[in-house]
């Protein structure tokens, strides 16, 4: 009985990781980082993704600040937001957060204010859409810790 909620779970996990790298949510740079989570360290891909989740939320809380301020004239420093944004993404395989923070810079290399406000409210609709989802991902990956018998503190 405790295998096939196991197995049930394990199958939902697949579908959701399957489902988010058909939607360009994540790339393989996500695999590469659960390949470095094992009995040693079973929360790594877990605690890196929250580390990351940690640093963008400064990070567009920044961006937002930033462009709120009527009298903003600093588009390199909106840049430098996003080469830090991008490069975190990337590290975890957001590939879509990563993308549409690439389509922003550009914006705000042109120096262009309605472009960048638009640039962030993409970014940020994408960040929370895999903030849900790895959320929805940590839980089934917790039940199916729990079904096994296996306690992890989380």
């Amino acid at each position: 009985m405790l295998g096939l909620g196991v197995d049930r779970l394990q199958a939902d996990i697949n579908r959701l990781l399957t489902s988010l790298f058909h939607q360009g949510v994540l790339d393989e740079q996500f695999l590469q980082l659960q390949q470095l989570q094992d009995d040693t360290s079973p929360t790594f891909v877990y605690d890196v993704i929250n580390i990351y989740f940690d640093e963008s939320e400064k990070l567009l809380r920044s961006l937002r600040l930033l462009l709120m301020d009527r009298e903003f004239s600093d588009y390199k420093k909106i840049g430098l937001h996003l080469n830090q944004l991008v490069g975190s993404s990337s590290s975890i395989g957001a590939r879509r957060v990563r993308n549409v923070c690439v389509a922003f810079r550009s914006a705000s290399e042109l120096n262009n204010r309605p472009g960048c406000l638009r640039g962030l409210e993409i970014v940020e609709h994408e960040y929370h859409y895999l903030k849900n989802m790895m959320h929805e991902l940590f839980q089934l990956e917790q039940q199916r810790l729990l079904a096994a018998g296996v306690r992890y503190p989380m």
